[in-house]
């Protein structure tokens, strides 16, 4: 059995935003937390066969495996270099340290150079391994590939595919802008996570990074998945509000566990 759970589900900075006092981040703040607060996107893949995998490791790594009770890992995916996927690596390299174990992370060539050109020991504590060609991870066949992420440059998207059944999934964090090439793997999914920073971005295309909710439904029907969880959510994206979203779609919270294979 595969369960995937979310542990994270907001942008790079986080719902609430200290700053602002806006109507969701007043509801995120609220008495221990509304249903608004977001840690950074981080999700959690509990598998019979190859145990526990995170996708990610942002700033809010500790408190997202207290969340989960968890001690350790044994493996985490990393999608890019920036702060809000890796912030929490030296936090992850430490307690390694401390329980005599070395850590396995798994990213693509380029990631690995730019994690190890900004924390050049961590290797002492973690094991990092290229998975630009596919891997196999129990019974799931492991890709991944690049994809725009706007001024941002670039991130990369993961896609599962079950070794003896018909079922495949996809992750999707950091995207806008995708070639047709690189939405390719998003076609025909059984399930999809894709990021959404907003419903509706108006800000200038050009300084923009994640697609926001509007623009994921367009391309959804091109893709035609069985089913959509957006991730990535800012401040814009308010949980107690009916958007009106297609049966299959839905916006993701913390905590929420999907079984794969019987969605």
């Amino acid at each position: 059995m595969t369960k995937l759970i979310f542990r994270g589900t907001g942008d790079s900075m986080g719902v609430p935003r200290v700053y602002c006092d806006c109507e969701v981040c007043s509801e995120a703040r609220a008495g221990d937390g509304g249903v608004n607060r977001r840690l950074r996107s981080l999700v959690q893949i509990e598998d019979t066969d190859s145990g526990t995998t995170l996708i990610d490791c942002g700033p809010d790594w500790g408190k997202q495996m207290e969340a989960a009770g968890l001690r350790t890992v044994d493996r985490i995916l990393l999608t890019h270099a920036h702060f809000d996927h890796i912030g929490g690596i030296v936090e992850w390299a430490d307690a390694c340290r401390w329980l005599g174990k070395t850590g396995q992370a798994y990213a693509p060539a380029e990631v690995i150079a730019e994690i190890n050109e900004r924390f050049p020991w961590l290797h002492r504590q973690i094991q990092f391994t290229a998975n630009d060609e596919p891997m196999e991870l129990g019974e799931w066949r492991v890709s991944c590939w690049r994809v725009n992420h706007g001024k941002n440059g670039y991130s990369y998207a993961y896609r599962f595919d079950h070794l003896s059944r018909a079922y495949s999934w996809a992750y999707c964090s950091d995207a806008i802008g995708m070639t047709e090439e690189q939405q390719k793997p998003l076609y025909g999914l059984d399930l999809l996570v894709l990021g959404t920073s907003f419903y509706k971005e108006n800000f200038a295309y050009e300084t923009r990074s994640v697609y926001d909710v509007t623009e994921a439904l367009e391309l959804v029907k091109l893709w035609t998945p069985g089913c959509v969880y957006f991730t990535h959510m800012s401040h814009d994206i308010d949980l107690r509000r009916d958007y009106g979203l297609p049966a299959q779609l839905q916006f993701a919270e913390a905590g929420m566990e999907i079984v794969l294979e019987s969605v």
